[in-house]
């Protein structure tokens, strides 16, 4: 077994304005970067509920799945299954709790696994997942913790 990737950290807000800029907003903090097609302009959309699609679409109505949404119970948990410029059939598995501290601060604590899935490339593709998450997560803490930009696509 391939040890999963765990992290916490905590954002200040009430944890279901935590869940909607993780799944609603986060066309506004995901970094261009961190897609496939890398146009300005593309949108990052969650379809909520259980079997939906994670995907980008471009301005162009190009559209790159991701993966598969495994578990929506908003606003305390969301799961899925991630293959973002990969084949979905070598999928990871990311688990997403929302913690209330108290009404204005969340927990969020984060499993990424099934490393393990991918044979021989399971550990280099694990740590370049763990650098990927260490340059994105940022973004997200500064719109969850009240960025003007929050408002955004609201």
């Amino acid at each position: 077994m391939i040890d999963p990737i765990r992290l916490e950290f905590e954002v200040a807000c009430p944890v279901e304005h935590a869940f909607a800029t993780w799944t609603e907003r986060i066309s506004i903090w995901w970094p261009a970067s961190h897609t496939v097609s890398a146009v300005a302009g593309l949108q990052v959309l969650f379809e909520p509920r259980v079997g939906g699609r994670i995907f980008e679409r471009t301005p162009a109505g190009d559209e790159f799945e991701w993966g598969e949404v495994t578990a929506w119970e908003p606003p305390e948990r969301l799961g899925y299954l991630w293959h973002l410029r990969a084949d979905p059939a070598d999928a990871t598995e990311v688990d997403i709790r929302f913690v209330p501290i108290d009404g204005a601060r969340t927990r969020v604590e984060i499993e990424h696994r099934g490393w393990e899935r991918l044979g021989s490339v399971g550990t280099e593709r694990r740590d370049a997942d763990r650098a990927g998450w260490a340059g994105l997560l940022p973004h997200f803490i500064t719109i969850a913790n009240g960025s003007p930009m929050s408002t955004k696509g609201s």
